[in-house]
């Protein structure tokens, strides 16, 4: 396993992480998900990825669950929770002072750990001033119930305007972003973060790696049954995910993979990891034998010559250019 500081912090996390989304607690049972966290654990992950709206809360409990059973030292591991959604009464959601503190406890609660290693806001809340996200942040820090705090799908703007807030008031900053970045995915990580990444030497945790599971290479046929996107309430992500031209464009990759020695999953996460500013790719399984897989993706980065990269290029042509002033 490789591990990369996360961002300007000196925290180390493991190139790839597991992350609970849309597993833990609703599509997988409690088993598998124990066995998927031990297979992870022992292949050198360090880092767990959650969130409150996971299952709704059942996947923290799923999670800390297991990790109080296996008696992991806590040294060993880096755990996370986000907040936003946490129910749908008014002081239930967002990113107020309210919202912040009472979803941390919930978290810590339910994943039965002292402190979270990482505390992401979810999504940019309009409703509340970003000083008051910020300087909340900086308090649950001060009191030793999060170590480091970052951003989820916020804009560029959004995280400078925290950054400023936290320099006038001394106050400690976002450390990282959780974008979803993929080939399919990608103009906001590389276009609009650009600057944020070579100035506020932002850490990111990416997820969706495989464009939640077209870069698998098993919608190159048909829709096969026992999928994610076959999930209820899941039709949103079905219609975004599987266009006709992606798919085209999936199918011609999976060749060049082929060509490579490798697999479409392995080539598309290596191609992420293949980025300076991606601290670590958050892997979903609901299967052992994926997990498995994927954890070798590390090994593929070797073969992504300037060659391959032009001819996935080629293939992708989203490709955008940053102007750099």
């Amino acid at each position: 396993m490789e591990y990369r500081r996360l961002g300007n912090s000196g925290l180390q996390v493991s190139a790839l992480s597991l992350g609970s989304w849309l597993t833990f607690g609703k599509q997988i049972e409690d088993g598998i998900a124990e066995q998927l966290m031990i297979k992870a654990y022992d292949s050198g992950i360090n880092f767990f990825d959650n969130a409150e709206i996971y299952a709704r809360g059942k996947s923290e409990e799923v999670m800390g669950a297991i990790i109080k059973k296996l008696g992991w030292k806590r040294d060993t591991f880096v755990v996370s929770s986000k907040a936003f959604w946490g129910g749908d009464l008014p002081n239930q959601k967002g990113l107020s002072r309210k919202h912040l503190v009472e979803a941390c406890e919930a978290a810590l609660k339910r994943l039965q750990v002292e402190y979270l290693d990482l505390y992401f806001c979810h999504r940019p809340d309009l409703n509340t001033p970003i000083s008051e996200t910020v300087w909340s942040m900086h308090n649950l820090i001060t009191q030793g119930k999060i170590l480091y705090w970052g951003t989820s799908e916020w804009s560029a703007q959004e995280i400078q305007e925290a950054y400023t807030v936290a320099e006038k008031y001394n106050l400690i900053p976002p450390t990282m972003e959780q974008p979803q970045y993929n080939m399919f995915h990608r103009e906001r990580f590389e276009v609009e973060y650009y600057k944020i990444f070579r100035d506020l030497k932002y850490g990111s945790t990416i997820w969706s790696p495989l464009a939640s599971g077209l870069l698998t290479g098993k919608y190159n046929d048909g829709f096969p049954e026992d999928t994610r996107l076959g999930m209820d309430g899941l039709d949103w992500l079905k219609d975004k995910t599987l266009s006709e031209s992606r798919i085209a464009k999936t199918r011609a990759l999976t060749k060049l993979a082929n060509e490579l020695g490798t697999s479409l999953p392995k080539l598309a996460i290596a191609w992420c990891l293949n980025n300076c500013n991606v601290s670590t790719v958050i892997l979903g399984a609901s299967k052992l034998y994926q997990l498995e897989e994927n954890l070798t993706s590390l090994d593929v980065l070797p073969l992504l010559t300037n060659e391959v990269i032009e001819k996935i290029e080629g293939i992708l042509e989203n490709r955008k250019e940053v102007l750099k002033f």
